[in-house]
């Protein structure tokens, strides 16, 4: 084989890899860059019936920016993980919709720092868990106030926190299921009142499922709920 028709050959090779990696049925893009990575793994992830999903990965050798893709159906929620040979778990989650999501987050802080700027649904996560995050703040440090007054023998300061920690995570839950009656229309509703709410009376979540609009209630979370509360009223 001549020198050209080798240079032809893996040109060949690497247009075939390249457009097999990038389908043209693909109608999502996620857009990463991780500031301080030089080497890893990172991969598209998603929940599947018993276990997580990948959707496409590549290989971060020197770059910090990278492009995954996938074909997806409606807004569900996705996963950026990043694999860099250590034990913990590095995930991202994120509300996907078709289009393009940018993640950008740093090695150092990986599930801490990312910013996601994306679809409808993560601009309205985005603004759920910000407001969120302040209770869990406060509730952590009700917590450890806790914690040290029960190693000083101070049960009447104890118990005090305990009993404000309590009401802090029914204001939480109190917001979670306002949010979720507020966007009624949106598949965050279902979404919040699936993963969120876990420890609410039930009537709440029913009056959240009602609330939902037709298309939201055939959504892939709509239809999840209605499984988890016909479930519920079948054990009862």
């Amino acid at each position: 084989m001549t020198k050209l028709n080798k240079i032809l050959s893996l040109t060949f090779i690497v247009a075939l890899a390249f457009s097999c990696s990038q389908s043209p049925n693909t109608n999502f893009t996620l857009k990463g860059h991780i500031k301080g990575l030089k080497k890893g793994m990172v991969y598209l992830q998603k929940d599947g019936d018993s276990s997580i999903v990948n959707l496409d990965s590549v290989a971060i050798s020197g770059q910090s920016e990278f492009s995954l893709h996938t074909d997806i159906e409606e807004p569900e929620i996705l996963y950026l993980k990043l694999f860099k040979n250590d034990k913990d778990e590095h995930y991202i989650p994120f509300f996907a919709d078709k289009g393009v999501t940018e993640i950008s987050t740093t090695l150092k802080n990986f599930n801490y720092d990312s910013k996601i700027k994306g679809s409808e649904q993560q601009n309205l996560l985005n603004e759920y868990t910000n407001v969120v995050s302040k209770y869990n703040s406060k509730n952590l440090d009700l917590i450890e106030a806790s914690f040290i007054a029960q190693k000083a023998n101070d049960s009447v300061t104890a118990d005090s926190l305990n009993r404000a920690s309590d009401k802090l995570i029914k204001r939480k839950y109190a917001y979670t299921i306002q949010y979720a009656l507020n966007h009624k229309d949106n598949e965050i509703a279902p979404y919040l009142a699936l993963y969120e709410t876990r420890n609410v009376n039930p009537i709440f979540i029913d009056s959240i499922y009602k609330s939902l609009s037709p298309e939201v209630k055939t959504s892939l979370y709509g239809k999840k709920l209605a499984e988890i509360i016909a479930a519920r009223k079948e054990a009862n």
